[in-house]
């Protein structure tokens, strides 16, 4: 008998007990709509965190001193780059090149007359593109100048946080490159909002000459960030750009703290995968298994009829086959505009980001629609509901035609 003539008797089948088959197909719907929102969410997450992370702070390349520690973001001369300027000017030659900036960073302490607040100094080249996001999102005051003097600019919700307002003075205390520290009064010229509550909290900026006055860093900086126009040329470019005296690192090195947290929760989320498949797939079996039963005599009439034990196992499995198909095309339908959706809209989580360390979430989550992963969750749900419908459509073709002929 040809598969087509199989696949028809069993679709017709499905008709038998329409409700318990739209159920059915519901619940394997449901279930991959379920994994591929999870699935969305986490590539959501990973890829948001991660761009947040290389365009406000990392970016795809950076260029160190060999001695250069970024925790403890030393001001050390022999822990800096000599010539930034040059630097800067030689990394921007390359093609694949989009910018290069160079940054000073310290600790520094932030005090008002109500509360003091520990921050991260961050002296920049205020025209370099790579600074962007921040100019993109002043939300109050003016953006630094070049050649500002006694400026700062702070994220909103800091200066919320701690009552201060635009164009008012503060003290703020930086490292020093001997080891002693530096205290100065400096006017907030600017409010800036990045949407990443971690960082908006805890960053101060003010001018490149400026930080290097503060700190006594000289005409030194801590690294040069670049950007490049492909993001996995980034190892290319960082070989080229080695030389002698200066560590490279990728985007890949620099964040990775949120790429082994990533890895190591993903193990989590794939037992979660595993056990809605499963569910799934027991109502499958089950499904079939009531099918087998309320059929008996039918199954004795056609294996009298010559119908082989392997044939009825077939169209046993064919049955699985197609409600798992049409249950995994109603779950992808469901699933894809649930992540598109939330891919547009995003999940808002507030104050959870600031509790991220060490990763730039932002207040706002969005998924994403990753094809690929929608089609290898898809696939593995079809081969485990096959799997499991192997035992129904076994017991099934095991029937002896005398006691499935007299059983009720």
């Amino acid at each position: 008998m040809a598969l087509t003539k199989f696949w028809t008797i069993a679709f017709r089948d499905l008709g038998r007990n329409r409700r318990r088959s739209l159920f059915t197909l519901l619940a394997v719907g449901l279930g991959l709509a379920l994994i591929i929102l999870m699935s969305g969410y986490i590539a959501g997450v990973l890829d948001g965190a991660l761009q947040n992370s290389i365009e406000l702070q990392t970016g795809h390349v950076q260029l160190r001193a060999d001695s250069y520690e970024e925790e403890k973001l030393s001001l050390l001369w022999r822990d800096l780059l000599e010539d930034p300027v040059g630097l800067t000017s030689w990394a921007q030659g390359f093609d694949r090149v989009r910018s290069a900036s160079p940054v000073l960073w310290s600790s520094g302490v932030l005090s008002t007359i109500h509360e003091t607040v520990g921050l991260r100094l961050t002296g920049i080249d205020p025209s370099s593109d790579f600074h962007s996001h921040i100019r993109e999102g002043m939300v109050g005051g003016e953006y630094l100048s070049p050649g500002e003097r006694g400026g700062i600019l702070m994220g909103k919700r800091l200066a919320d946080k701690m009552g201060i307002g635009v164009g008012q003075r503060v003290s703020l205390v930086s490292g020093h490159s001997d080891g002693r520290p530096e205290e100065g009064i400096f006017t907030v010229q600017g409010l800036f909002a990045t949407g990443v509550p971690s960082y908006d909290e805890n960053t101060i900026f003010m001018t490149l000459s400026q930080a290097q006055a503060v700190t006594g860093a000289g005409d030194r900086a801590s690294a040069i960030v670049i950007m490049l126009q492909e993001q996995d040329d980034a190892n290319q470019v960082a070989a080229a750009l080695q030389s002698p005296g200066i560590t490279t690192k990728t985007w890949e090195d620099l964040n990775s703290l949120l790429l082994e947290a990533v890895a190591a929760g993903l193990g989590f989320y794939y037992i979660m995968y595993g056990i809605v498949i499963l569910v799934v797939a027991v109502i499958i079996a089950n499904t079939l298994l009531m099918a087998v039963f309320e059929r008996t005599r039918e199954m004795g009439i056609l294996a009298a009829l010559g119908m082989k034990g392997r044939q009825i196992m077939l169209m046993f499995l064919l049955e699985a086959a197609t409600l798992a198909l049409l249950g995994i095309g109603v779950g992808i339908l469901l699933g894809t505009l649930a992540v598109w959706y939330l891919s547009t809209a995003g999940i808002p989580i507030g104050d959870i980001g600031t509790v991220a360390e060490g990763i730039a979430l932002s207040s706002r989550l969005y998924t994403k629609v990753v094809p690929a992963e929608i089609l290898s969750l898809s696939i593995a749900t079809l081969v485990i509901i096959l799997l499991a419908a192997l035992l129904p459509a076994w017991y099934a073709a095991r029937m002896e035609p005398v006691d499935a002929l007299h059983a009720l």
